[in-house]
């Protein structure tokens, strides 16, 4: 029996360590330790979604919509999906698999044109960064990390302190490095922290000896303000994420005003203050940890700090591995600050430096860098790699597939433009609050990079139809775009974080909903004041 299926009462000692590297994306009611109500209230949603999701995908491909089949059928089968995402009758993953098939079987697309997209580099970004992160677990490097943060003096023994000290970090870090990688560099140190509390926790017989280490609402609460808090600080610079690039150029190329580094910053940094605030308060309302304090966390540090010993080579290896990933992934945004995004050095070095490619060549290390030469043993095993969360990564991957074909067969364009006649349209204010929601429902159920693609190309022509200038409604959008939190694949943040198997599907909605609302919000409001200030200094 491993420590991640025993049920309440087994009475057994939970393997906190081993919970944390056997967890799994998606686990049965059976592989979970569920109340009676919480079990009665899985058994009913999994069961409604069965046949809800055939019910909908059914009804609205019969409905007489004025839309090409393609579109049509496009859209059935995606409400049809969503519904197997939130309700769970079948693993997530197998749900993504369950519309793509049905995409082909109907004729929207080729099936070669179908699954095209899971060549996509993030689909290797997934790979790399998972085979680097069972490194870092298998070998302890996250658990030195952990211990750092821990250690900070301000942070004390505040769990709440824990949590926004380490989305700080993030949004810092994803400024600069892109939001996936951000993540999938800081995920091992984030589970090493709340392996930390959790082994604290069972110490001091705060939980049952068999309790379930992956269902503690600090962990909700420690992974969604890294997935989360790394979208808010993708937004202060440029280069922060790809969004931000394509709304930048297609803005410029629409309005002829140019949005330089520095008035990026200026512009975003107090919306991306306030909404961290906010993004703060919701994760720790909504998922309030089991406890406020935990006393003599300075002291367990120290202890388990001593245990650990010195550095391996196993650990220097990993960490080689690691540091020229993050070097690698780092170099392009600094190319940028000294060169400039339009010069042709960043052009090819974004190019050939691609995030994915660089993912899978930092983890090809691992098995070259030896730990036992004369016994050829290396840092990492293929069985150790094996191990990683594939169901996460076909999850992203018929995400991406579904993503493509609403830009492909134009749904996307439909429903914006559907929707902007439908509402009328004529002022600045209003077309901005529609790009804002238009750009968070689509970046939803597709990538923020397809999300700005799509929808600041529609605000545009709206807003000049309107007779208003088109900078602060695309801006907004391009904003909005790095939005989008309530499913795993709404963003390959979210993805990565749900395959720790610590975040329910359900609590993600929960949070996600609730910050897609409050950044909405800021966004209208503090974006043209800010658009306002800045040009008018400059």
């Amino acid at each position: 029996m491993t420590a991640t299926d025993r049920r309440p009462g087994a009475g057994q000692r939970t393997d906190v360590d081993a919970a944390f590297r056997g967890s799994a994306t998606y686990r049965s009611l059976g592989e979970q330790q569920l109340s009676p109500a919480e079990e009665r209230f899985e058994r009913g949603r999994r069961t409604v979604g069965l046949f809800l999701a055939p019910v909908v995908t059914i009804v609205f491909a019969l409905l007489p919509l004025d839309l090409p089949r393609d579109q049509h059928l496009l859209a059935a089968v995606l409400l049809g999906v969503i519904v197997l995402w939130i309700t769970e009758p079948v693993p997530i993953p197998i749900g993504g698999l369950i519309g793509v098939g049905a995409i082909a079987v109907l004729g929207v697309v080729p099936a070669d044109d179908a699954v095209g997209p899971l060549g996509s580099t993030t689909v290797f970004t997934f790979i790399g960064a998972f085979i680097l992160a069972a490194a870092m677990l298998k070998h302890g490097v996250a658990r030195r990390f952990a211990m750092a943060i821990l250690s900070m003096r301000w942070v004390g023994g505040s769990t709440a302190r824990v949590i926004i000290a380490f989305g700080l970090i993030t949004c810092l870090l994803s400024a600069f490095v892109s939001n996936t990688a951000t993540v999938a560099m800081l995920l091992p140190t984030a589970i090493g922290i709340l392996s930390v509390i959790a082994k604290l926790l069972q110490d001091k017989e705060m939980v049952a000896p068999d309790f379930d280490p992956l269902r503690l609402r600090v962990g909700v609460a420690l992974m969604l303000m890294l997935a989360y808090g790394a979208s808010v600080g993708g937004l202060i610079t440029p280069v922060g994420t790809p969004p931000n690039l394509i709304g930048r150029g297609l803005i410029e190329e629409a309005t002829g005003e140019r949005i330089g580094f520095l008035d990026w910053m200026l512009m975003a940094l107090p919306i991306c203050a306030l909404m961290f605030v906010a993004l703060a308060a919701v994760l720790l309302l909504l998922n309030r940890p089991e406890i406020k304090r935990i006393e003599g966390v300075h002291e367990y540090v120290r202890a388990e700090r001593a245990q650990l010993g010195p550095v391996s080579r196993a650990e220097k290896n990993t960490l080689v591995a690691f540091g020229i990933t993050v070097a690698l992934w780092i170099f392009p945004g600094v190319i940028a600050l000294t060169a400039g995004t339009d010069s042709a050095l960043y052009t090819t070095i974004g190019d050939r430096l691609d995030e994915g490619i660089v993912a899978v060549l930092g983890a090809s290390l691992l098995f070259l860098l030896p730990t036992d030469w004369g016994r050829r043993e290396f840092t990492l095993n293929w069985s150790d790699a094996a191990k990683i969360d594939w169901g996460t990564i076909l999850l992203f991957g018929t995400g991406i597939i579904f993503g493509s074909l609403l830009a492909d067969t134009g749904l996307a364009e439909t429903i914006g433009n559907g929707s902007a006649d439908l509402l009328g349209l004529t002022n600045t204010f209003a077309i901005t609050i529609f790009a804002v929601i238009l750009a968070i429902v689509i970046s939803e159920t597709t990538s923020n990079t397809a999300s700005a693609a799509v929808v600041v190309p529609i605000i545009i022509p709206v807003a000049v139809a309107a007779g208003i200038n088109p900078f602060v409604p695309a801006l907004a959008a391009t904003f909005a775009a790095s939005f989008g939190f309530m499913l795993p694949v709404s963003t390959p943040q979210n993805a990565i974080v749900y395959g720790s198997g610590v975040v329910p599907i359900t609590k993600m909605i929960r949070s996600g909903i609730s910050f897609d609302v409050l950044g909405a919000l800021l966004i209208v409001v503090l974006l043209p004041v800010m658009i306002d200030l800045v040009l008018s200094v400059g």
